[in-house]
Order: structure tokens, then C-alpha cells, then sequence
């Protein structure tokens, strides 16, 4: 049913990817959504989470796999012609002045020159870049390109702007420059669009600007909780009210319940092919030992508000859950209600020598992550003590995706190689006994 005044309906929405031989991977799962006339809708989720697979859905350049979206009450089979869209990457022609990229949508809608030119240097002028409409893209700063990218998506006049992190590739002053040039002219009515609909992956850049935030839970996507901000713009990052709903969003996106994949990453019993169809993070080991160790320092003493942590070490949203996701997943850490907690094991890590470091980081693996542990047994028992890294990556693709199977490896093999578990030889892509020197 169609909702009076709305421009965005999302129905039971459903995505999943083939996966060769192994069915379908479930990516969006039962979604419904809303969107009305002016307000600004920010989603946030960890990496992974299908924030990015749901905006182009709604902007119609992915098809869903069941349910339905509707624009303005018609269903959405093609690109929406009353939607415009700036992605995370410039994406400019280097080719064109900047005045011939934003003419582009223009020229795809067959609009007369004369009035694409006139257009075009409308919105130019709008976003900030007058007087650089014939420069090439190559002599703009990343900034400036995204401006570009915000203009071309504005001169077609869109009642609905989606953002997809169109400023997490700029360096903090200019996003933060950016995204208030673009709050003033939505507030100003400088603009015509009605509503705004944004991916982030920054917690204070999505309280910042939205009036609602709809938090995502990870594989599958679902929307599992939603904040409303009610404070008056402009907003002040430091006022009571603003770190409050910060502190929300933390909590909620620390304490969601992961269905199986939660299980999968806590290493709890009970998950079919829990062996290789656990999820490790992309949580490099020097990283993780430098998160332990500041969570020792005297500003934490071992728990931390993960707000205060995210400001002190400048992590962003997916960077600083990868590694939280790391630590829980050895063991050495306990995160929840928006706080971080180093376990024992944790606080024994940071207080170790190096070689000591080693030896508890190797325990928890073998004992948290199986295929670790399944990789050492297999070894153990060759009489050569090698195995090519083929035999297991034939195991893990009964489970997952080519892509996936391999990344897990190479993110097990940096791991295990730290805790000088085994050895890995990348000529002849064989694991090794660490310990085992001698040639097959």
C-alpha cells in the first residue's frame, strides 16, 4: 500500500548473490523502509552490512530479489529519474572541463544545450566552484572533485539526493566543510531536493546531518533499530545532546543481536560448517596489539567508552569495529553497551614480552578458530608436515564465495604466522610447520 506524501518505499525487500555451486548468499533481508518529504535519513552499519546493496536498490541501478520499491508510488524498475546520486569515489570523465561532467545527466535526459549550460553553471556556482567550470578534473583537490560530483547530481533537480559515503575519501577539514556547505543549502531551501538519504560509515557525520538514523546488523542486512534526532541545526559535536545520541548509536550497533554470523564471530557452538564459514576480520596484528596496549594506558585502565576511543586513536566506524570484532573473537576483549572491556587474557597480552605476546596470542587462536586449529592438526599429521594452500581453500569454498575463501586464508595465514603457528611459503603457496625446517 502506498503511503500519501511519501517519495521512497521499500516493501519486504530481499538481495541475495549467487554463489557458484554453494546456493545463494542472503545479503538484504525482509527490509521496509520510508522516506518523506524533508527529512534526512542516515544508515550506518558495519562493513559488510548491505548499506551500499540497499541505496542502489532504491535508486533502482540493482534489482532486488523479492519485494518491491516504489517511487513515488510506482515501482521502481530502472533508474529513478527523480533521484540524484554522489558516490564515495569522484567518479569524474578526466577528459571532461568540469562544466562537461555536470552537464552529463542533463544530456542523458535529452535536455536542450542552451539550457544544459545554463543548468550546469547554475549548480556549479551553487556547490562553491564557480569560476573552475573549465578545469580538468586532474587539476581540482579531492575536495573540489566531489564538489563536482554534488553538482552533477543537483542539476537534474532530484527530489531525492542518495549519498553513498560521498565524504569519507576526503581528509576530515574538507568533509567537514562539505557536508556543511550541503546542510546550509538543504536548509536554506537553496535546493530543490525533498529528502536526503545517506550511507555513512561516521557515527558524529550521520548525527550531524540526519533527523533519523536506521542502524544495520550484519549478514544478512536488516534494519534492526532506528534513532531520531530531534536536536536544531546547526548541531554542536560537543553540546550534552549530540554526545548523547552518539552514545546511543554506539551502544545499539555494540549490542544487536549477529543471528548465526554473530555466533560465528563470538565461536559458539551450534552453527552448521562453523569451522569454515567463520568470518575473520581484516584486523592486521599490530593493530590489535596497539588497541590492547591503549586500553592498558591510564586514560582506560582497561575499559573504554568506545566514543572517547574512536576521538583519541581517530579511527573510523569500520576501522575501529574490524579490530573490536579481533579481539572478541580471540578472547581478549568483551564489547557491549557502547564500551569496550579488556578481558584477563587481554590485559596478560599487553603485560607480556614479545615472545610471551606470541604464545598467548597463538593459544587463543588455536582455541577461538578452528580452521586455525584444523590448519595445525593437518600439518601435524603429514609426515612432511606441509599442505598446499589448495587443499584448504577447496574446503572453505564449500562454505563461501571464491573471494571470501581466500581473503579468510590470507587473513588466517597473517595471523597464525604472528603466533608463529606455521609457515607459509607464497612461491609455492604451502603452509609449513614452523618449527619444521627441513625440505619435503
Amino acid at each position: 500500500m502506498t503511503d500519501a506524501g511519501t517519495l521512497i518505499e521499500v516493501d519486504h525487500l530481499f538481495k541475495t548473490y549467487p554463489v557458484a555451486e554453494k546456493g545463494d548468499r542472503l545479503v538484504l533481508d525482509d527490509l521496509n523502509f520510508r522516506l518523506a518529504p524533508g527529512e534526512i535519513v542516515a544508515v550506518l552499519g558495519k562493513s559488510g552490512s548491505g548499506k551500499s546493496t540497499f541505496l542502489r536498490i532504491i535508486a533502482g541501478l540493482s534489482e532486488p530479489s523479492q519485494g518491491e520499491v516504489r517511487y513515488q508510488g510506482k515501482p521502481v524498475t530502472g533508474p529513478v529519474r527523480g533521484a540524484g546520486m554522489v558516490f564515495q569515489s569522484f567518479a569524474l570523465f578526466p577528459w571532461l572541463t568540469v562544466l562537461g561532467n555536470v552537464e552529463l545527466g542533463l544530456e542523458a535526459l535529452n535536455v536542450p544545450r542552451d539550457e544544459r549550460r545554463k543548468r550546469a553553471e547554475a549548480a556549479i556556482d551553487l556547490i562553491g566552484l564557480d569560476g573552475f567550470k573549465s578545469a580538468y578534473p586532474k587539476e581540482l583537490s579531492g575536495g573540489m572533485r566531489q564538489r563536482v560530483g554534488f553538482a552533477r547530481a543537483l542539476v537534474i533537480n532530484p527530489d531525492v539526493l542518495l549519498l553513498d559515503e560521498p565524504f569519507s575519501a576526503l581528509d576530515v577539514l574538507t568533509a567537514e566543510t562539505l557536508r556543511g556547505d550541503l546542510v546550509d543549502l538543504w536548509r536554506d531551501r537553496k535546493i530543490p531536493t525533498k529528502s536526503i538519504l545517506m550511507v555513512s560509515h561516521n557515527i558524529e557525520e550521520s548525527v550531524e546531518m540526519a533527523d533519523r538514523i536506521l542502524i544495520f546488523s550484519s549478514d544478512p542486512g536488516r534494519i534492526r533499530a532506528e534513532i531520531r534526532v530531534p536536536l536544531p541545526r546547526p548541531r554542536d559535536w560537543n553540546s550534552p545532546g549530540f554526545r548523547n545520541i552518539v552514545d546511543q548509536v554506539y551502544t545499539l550497533l555494540t549490542t544487536l543481536p549477529g543471528g548465526a554470523a554473530g555466533k560465528r564471530a563470538r565461536g559458539e557452538p551450534g552453527v552448521e560448517g562453523q569451522e569454515f564459514s567463520m568470518r575473520i576480520p581484516d584486523a592486521p596484528t599490530q593493530q590489535l596489539s596497539a588497541l590492547i596496549d591503549t586500553l592498558m594506558e591510564d586514560r582506560y585502565r582497561g575499559r573504554a567508552d568506545l566514543p572517547d576511543l574512536a576521538e583519541y586513536q581517530n579511527l573510523q566506524l569500520d576501522d575501529l569495529f574490524v579490530l573490536l570484532d579481533g579481539m572478541q573473537l580471540l578472547g581478549f576483549a568483551h564489547v557491549g553497551g557502547g564500551d569496550v572491556e579488556l578481558t584477563p587474557a587481554g590485559k596478560n597480552f599487553s603485560n607480556a614480552e614479545m615472545d610471551q605476546r606470541k604464545k598467548i596470542f597463538g593459544e587463543h587462536l588455536l582455541g577461538n578458530v578452528p580452521l586455525a586449529a584444523h590448519i595445525q592438526k593437518i600439518l601435524k599429521e603429514r609426515p612432511n608436515h606441509r599442505a598446499p594452500a589448495s587443499r584448504f581453500l577447496t574446503e572453505l569454498e564449500d562454505h563461501m564465495s571464491e573471494e571470501d575463501a581466500n581473503d579468510t586464508l590470507e587473513r588466517i595465514i597473517n595471523w597464525c604466522r604472528y603466533a608463529e603457528l606455521f609457515a607459509y611459503d607464497y612461491d609455492t603457496e604451502t603452509f609449513r610447520l614452523e618449527d619444521d625446517s627441513e625440505d619435503a
